[in-house]
């Protein structure tokens, strides 16, 4: 039986005595896409930096059995990264490309193809210094460096933040492509936009796993949802009305949700967070 792409256990992380990751337990396999969710401060990215070895930490974490912190490039070589913030690389991009290139595993004329295809001409930025780029431009060469190389791992922390809705679309397209066998996680505040390439939501809250939900996107059959507001509100009215939810009372919506579409209905449900009082999203034939 092989590794599990990420095994970790009872991880610990505080910075100036205060704690940010608390005996969290998590396992994913190989070939899993888990969406990584949680509010500010929830610890996700700094889960991110101990998966990257960047952080020295409490408990144990392996990537494919090896220790990222003790084993770093043996952990860390086919794993590709997108940060959310883009460091402050002086390197124009060009020669970025070539360094990628020259360490073995990063293909330069597969970069090449997948910033074109995000909209990045490389050979019209090459020798801009990477710092002096847009965000945006940044954003998508460090997605065209993480995908042009062959990955058993893909860490993406909030990929398609500075991206225009064209760099949006191609990127999501680009994901959907890769290879089964690639495992991803992906932290990002819009479940709804990725919804349709991950297969588990994890949710961190306070540093710990507090929802790990499964959802089998072949599955058949439904869920019964059973939403209550904290008060009336038309927008949120209508966003559950185009789910088929019918209104039991101005604060009251209920109704099935197919089950392949779970992921995308707590997308929803995440943009309207601050007015639920109460969530109830279990068997249709539930009491």
């Amino acid at each position: 039986m092989s590794a599990p792409a990420i095994a970790i256990h009872q991880l610990g992380k505080q910075f100036s005595g205060t704690p940010v990751l608390s005996d969290l337990d998590l396992e994913v396999a190989p070939g899993e896409r888990v969406a990584l969710v949680g509010a500010n401060g929830a610890g996700k990215t700094t889960l991110i930096r101990c998966l990257l070895g960047e952080y020295a930490h409490r408990g144990a974490l392996r990537l494919g059995g090896l220790a990222p912190r003790q084993a770093r490039r043996e952990a860390l070589g086919r794993v590709g990264f997108v940060p959310q913030i883009p460091p402050p690389l002086r390197m124009p991009a060009g020669a970025l490309v070539r360094f990628a290139g020259g360490l073995g595993a990063a293909r330069p004329a597969a970069i090449a193809t997948i910033a074109e295809r995000l909209g990045l001409d490389l050979a019209g930025v090459e020798r801009r210094p990477f710092a002096k780029l847009s965000g945006g431009q940044q954003q998508k060469l460090l997605i065209a460096l993480a995908l042009g190389r062959p990955t058993d791992l893909l860490v993406l922390d909030e990929p398609a933040a500075n991206l225009d809705p064209e760099g949006r679309r191609a990127f999501f397209e680009i994901l959907s492509e890769q290879d089964p066998a690639t495992t991803m996680v992906l932290a990002s505040h819009r479940l709804d936009e990725i919804a349709a390439l991950v297969s588990r939501v994890v949710e961190l809250d306070g540093g710990r796993v507090v929802l790990d939900d499964r959802v089998d996107q072949r599955g058949t059959g439904s869920l019964r949802a059973r939403v209550v507001l904290v008060r009336a509100d038309e927008a949120a009215g209508r966003a559950f009305a185009s789910w088929g939810l019918e209104a039991v009372d101005p604060r009251r919506y209920e109704g099935p949700v197919v089950n392949a579409d779970r992921l995308r209905f707590l997308g929803l449900l995440a943009r309207y967070a601050g007015l639920i009082e109460h969530l109830d999203l279990g068997p249709e034939d539930a009491p």
